[in-house]
């Protein structure tokens, strides 16, 4: 059926292509304005683990969040040495098997991660602004279902 819809009412491959192509770039262009609220040192990739910890508590073994992220072991850990460096995350001994670590948001990386996002909220708020509000409202539904099925489906 080429690239738009096909017949069935599914969506043609052209047309799940153009779509994943524009989150793509949302993607980039989203991450390329935090990196600029962001504090030097600091990049995006670091902020997603705080956004991590934040959303899904803290106490998790380096190796889950990697997993989660969909990084590998090395990255995460050079990022929590970033992160370490920097106050916002801590790592202890796991109390069940002292051979593990666990890592745990400190108030530093609480109050940075605030700070965060109050300056993403500016930066974004100034480009969104009243007259494309409603079009971000409308399209969240959907974005959070194509994320969740997308999440379900991870190991496909």
């Amino acid at each position: 059926m080429g690239a738009g819809n096909s017949q069935d009412g599914k969506p043609g491959p052209g047309e799940i292509f153009a779509y994943f192509t524009e989150i793509g770039i949302i993607s980039q262009l989203s991450s390329a304005l935090l990196a600029r609220v962001l504090p030097d040192g600091v990049h995006p990739s670091h902020f997603a683990i705080v956004q991590h910890l934040i959303r899904r508590g803290d106490g998790k073994p380096p190796v889950r969040i990697a997993a989660a992220m969909q990084i590998t072991k090395a990255t995460m850990t050079h990022s929590l040495a970033v992160l370490e460096k920097r106050g916002f995350v801590e790592t202890r001994p796991s109390p069940e098997d002292a051979r593990s670590k666990l890592v745990y948001l400190t108030d530093a990386g609480r109050a940075f991660h605030a700070e965060a996002i109050e300056g993403v909220i500016r930066a974004f708020g100034r480009i969104i602004g009243d007259e494309h509000a409603e079009i971000m409202r409308q399209a969240m539904p959907g974005l959070v279902a194509i994320r969740k099925l997308l999440d379900d489906n991870r190991d496909l």
